[in-house]
């Protein structure tokens, strides 16, 4: 990874990190919580329901599925997206460790 020197931090940190790219723009928010509300869908599903072109959705969709948190498998002519529940799972755990760790204080 360059510059950010990934391997001087843990696996786990690195993972973590890969993770949170899948919520690091708005237009990869709303496509997880399509997924989440409709189970499924297909590109041009996504350009009925995003301000956005096609080519951008798929460059989003692309970003999901390199982290992993989305697949996609072949449906006829199309793709059809879905959330890897495996990874989806991995996330969920991941991300409730860290958040439930912060024991607030009066002082910081």
């Amino acid at each position: 990874m360059g510059l950010t020197k990934s391997e001087l931090f843990k696996k786990r940190q690195n993972r973590l990190a890969t993770l949170a790219t899948a919520f690091d723009h708005p237009a990869r928010v709303a496509i997880i919580e399509y997924l989440l509300n409709n189970q499924t869908c297909i590109t041009n599903d996504l350009v009925h329901e995003l301000p956005l072109s096609q080519s951008t959705i798929s460059q989003h969709l692309k970003a999901l599925k390199d982290v992993g948190i989305i697949k996609g498998e072949v449906e006829g002519p199309k793709l059809n997206y879905c959330i890897d529940e495996k990874v989806w799972t991995e996330a969920k755990e991941n991300f409730a460790d860290i958040f439930s760790r912060f024991i607030p204080k009066e002082t910081c």
